[in-house]
């Protein structure tokens, strides 16, 4: 909070965790966009780092269907100005529902408006929901505004749009149901490390992905999907796993750039989305047989991919 500008004027403000920034959290930022076009202010998204339940529960830090920095650059195309991310921590979670508001929305952010889901809540213990946040705006200057932040479709048999339906789709490798509720393919980030360079040997060199912190990673298989390195989004075969072939145990995210030859990804940050789930993983009987099946997981990604940009 120290680090908003002394003499910040009044905002439109949304608050949550807004992990994965899916399709109803994008209703809520949107209205909180909209209202702050039309009163000529700033809209603001406050979060926290890291996810409140890991304080409050420790060991119970939830997969994370994009990091801040992730959130903060599909906010900005909402049309966010600012996002302020809060460390939440042991004192941070003992404040009262009151004393956020006072210390957050009025002293420091000076909300005009503040947009929220019906299910918002906020302070100590969750004690404060929209009705008290209401409450308090007669006497701090502020309006509420509550967003039906609820899409469904067909992702999760039809049940409400969530990140924890998210989270549990990745998990099962529904990437596309997925996909779905965020309104654009689940992405993966990481450094590329040298791995067992199995992959080049076998003529299908991939960049292994060590993948950030707490990230929701799909379940073992081969995805169709890109790799995107240096500002360049490249076809890919992604595979996640151990390598069973060659009774590896540890779980990797794997990428190979379709039709690409000499990149060198070593060190570079880079970006993992995943397009659909093409099969399990597997042991195969033979070096060959494994060969024979990854040329066919290659040549449907390809296809899968060029569909996907064609459409």
């Amino acid at each position: 909070m120290e680090e908003i500008p002394q003499d910040w004027g009044r905002s439109v403000v949304t608050i949550g965790s807004y992990d994965g920034v899916h399709r109803g959290h994008q209703l809520i930022i949107g209205r909180a966009v909209e209202r702050a076009r039309e009163l000529g202010v700033p809209a603001v998204v406050v979060t926290f780092d890291p996810h409140p339940s890991e304080v409050v529960r420790p060991g119970s830090h939830p997969p994370l269907l994009a990091p801040h920095h992730r959130r903060a650059e599909l906010m900005g195309e909402l049309g966010v100005d600012a996002v302020l991310v809060l460390p939440f921590t042991a004192g941070f979670s003992q404040l009262s529902p009151a004393d956020f508001i006072v210390k957050v929305l009025v002293d420091k952010l000076r909300a005009r408006v503040v947009v929220e889901g019906p299910n918002f809540r906020f302070g100590h213990r969750a004690a404060g929901n929209v009705d008290y946040l209401a409450e308090l705006g007669t006497t701090y200057d502020y309006e509420v505004e509550v967003v039906d932040l609820y899409v469904t479709g067909e992702a999760g048999g039809g049940q409400p749009f969530s990140s924890t339906l998210t989270r549990r789709l990745v998990a099962e490798g529904d990437v596309e149901g997925a996909a779905e509720i965020l309104g654009r393919p689940h992405r993966v980030e990481g450094v590329v490390v040298r791995g067992a360079q199995r992959g080049r040997e076998l003529g299908y060199p991939t960049a292994n992905v060590e993948t950030l912190p707490h990230t929701a990673i799909p379940a073992d298989g081969v995805y169709a999907g890109w790799l995107t390195a240096d500002g360049e989004r490249m076809p890919a075969a992604i595979s996640v796993g151990t390598n069973p072939q060659f009774d590896g145990t540890e779980r990797t995210v794997e990428a190979y750039a379709i039709d690409r030859v000499g990149l060198d990804l070593y060190g570079l940050h880079v970006a993992v989305d995943f397009l659909a789930y093409v099969r399990g993983q597997r042991k195969f009987d033979s070096i060959e047989a494994l060969l024979e099946a990854m040329a066919d997981d290659v040549k449907r990604c390809r296809a899968l991919t060029a569909e996907y940009d064609g459409r």
